[in-house]
């Protein structure tokens, strides 16, 4: 498992940006199912850390399932609100992630 971490943290898209918030990525990378593995999604995406929290602070996986597609987590008011905030960080920035308030 160690190991699969390790490659998980070192693998690179050909452009080596976000697939969120599309900076450049930093020393660490998340790999994010566009459609969560539960809900029977293979495909992944690189993320920042930071990015990578704020979608699943965002949203739940029934949520993310329904969506298939990061553009439509992009238009989420929260999401775009923190792409705003977080557009001029550093690749390796990090701050705490606040959970989204759910009714």
């Amino acid at each position: 498992m160690a190991a699969a971490a390790a490659l998980a943290a070192t693998r690179r898209t050909p452009d080596d940006r976000c697939a969120l918030c599309d900076r450049p990525l930093g020393a660490r990378v998340e790999w994010h199912h566009v459609v969560p593995r539960g809900e029977g999604g293979t495909d992944t995406v690189p993320l920042h850390p930071i990015c990578h929290r704020a979608i699943h602070a965002a949203a739940d996986n029934a949520t993310l399932a329904r969506a298939g597609a990061l553009a439509a987590i992009r238009d989420r008011p929260d999401i775009a609100r923190f792409l705003r905030w977080i557009a001029d960080k550093p690749a390796d920035f990090h701050a705490a992630t606040r959970r989204a308030r759910r009714e």
